[in-house]
């Protein structure tokens, strides 16, 4: 029986945090003419070659999409543009297509990465990861179709470290039962619009009993107000190894902060790689669009070898969040027949082809598209 806490804290949820009431109205603010002004942000690496891909490919598609591209980099220091004259456009813009930007690995610096700091600025708690295999890509799991929900705004995130004593160092990790609470009720909604059948909470409960027995027991409250979605929950470590085993028994998996970012790249190398999977970022006021493998992959930026996939499929979500699901189709329509029709592959899929050689032909198939209407397969969900 739910607790009447439980009750309380739900009833009182904004509907806009159920994902089978989000609407592009409550989110999309800046259209005019027919047009939507989105905020870009390239992101380091090969980021800037993934953004421009996108546009390359808005351009033949002729989205009705206008980018307002603003330069942050973890990289190098960006005078011209900083995080808050980004937060600012996102602000102004409710959406967003983004890069990944690059988080140093410097052990005397305790300031959170960009991306993080700009998921708890915006609040965009619920990052989804698409791990659906493609036709035509040789990967370790085929006709794969599993979602990863992770909460994005506390966990092991919260950056909350010290060091007590010399060569003592704490770290402290924050669950708390309000966003619990609201990142299981949205992964129940997001099954329940896209008739998935089954809910898998992941965790470590069995270590850390007060902090993931608090995130298991709210997914469990959450779960009986969904009789017709099954419930299960599984440890963490075996997790992975069932992922690796039999990712096929998982439909959609909810889970705290660090245990999705590590999942959701397990998810990501089932179906081919970073190049493939694309992921957003959810939250009440915005909504940011980017690769749901994070990897800048900043070793071969600006050597026309990466795989533009992942970013372009993110757009194409961005573009049903808009309103413009027939250009989305197109595109994933195109981005299907690139790979079952042709053997242009990138590096990472095992291929030698360019970037640029996978979007000309991307383009080539848009054209033919765009000529042959019936061609264009017609989906309104976010799955392809």
């Amino acid at each position: 029986m739910l607790s009447r806490e439980c009750v309380r804290f739900l009833r009182a949820l904004p509907h806009k945090f159920k994902v089978c009431q989000m609407s592009t109205e409550s989110l999309t603010k800046s259209q005019y003419g027919g047009r939507h002004t989105v905020t870009l942000i390239p992101g380091d690496g090969v980021g800037p070659e993934l953004a421009a891909s996108v546009k390359e490919i808005f351009r033949a598609s002729k989205v009705p999409v206008d980018f307002e591209e603003v330069i942050v980099s973890g990289v190098v220091s960006t005078k011209e543009h900083t995080l808050t004259e980004a937060l600012s456009s996102i602000n102004r813009n409710g959406i967003a297509l983004k890069g990944v930007l690059h988080t140093p690995l410097d052990t005397g610096a305790i300031e959170r990465s960009l991306n993080v700091q700009m998921r708890l600025k915006l609040d965009l708690f619920a990052n989804i990861v698409y791990c659906k295999s493609i036709a035509g890509v040789d990967c370790v799991a085929p006709n794969l179709d599993l979602v990863i929900i992770r909460e994005n705004t506390e966990g092991e995130y919260s950056g909350l470290e010290h060091e007590s004593i010399p060569g003592v160092v704490e770290y402290l990790k924050v669950i708390t039962r309000q966003k619990s609470l609201r990142i299981a009720k949205f992964a129940f909604d997001f099954a329940n619009r896209y008739n998935r059948k089954l809910v898998t909470a992941i965790h470590k409960a069995n270590i850390m009993k007060l902090t993931d027995g608090l995130f298991l027991r709210c997914c469990e409250e959450v779960s009986k107000l969904y009789p017709n979605i099954k419930f299960n929950h599984v440890i963490v470590d075996n997790c992975c190894m069932q992922l690796v085993t039999n990712p096929y028994q998982f439909d959609v998996m909810v889970m705290p902060n660090l245990y999705g970012n590590i999942v959701s790249n397990i998810g990501a190398g089932l179906i081919g790689g970073a190049g493939i999977a694309p992921g957003e970022n959810i939250g009440n006021n915005a909504v940011i669009y980017e690769p749901g493998a994070r990897h800048t992959y900043k070793t071969k930026a600006f050597q026309n070898v990466a795989n533009p996939t992942a970013m372009l499929l993110s757009s194409t979500h961005m573009l049903k969040h808009l309103g413009l699901g027939s250009s989305a189709n197109l595109i994933e329509t195109a981005i299907y027949r690139v790979y079952k029709n042709t053997d242009i592959r990138t590096m990472d899929l095992g291929g030698d082809s360019t970037m640029s050689g996978f979007v000309q032909e991307l383009g080539n198939q848009i054209e033919f598209l765009m000529e042959n209407p019936a061609e264009i397969r017609d989906r309104t969900d976010p799955f392809y």
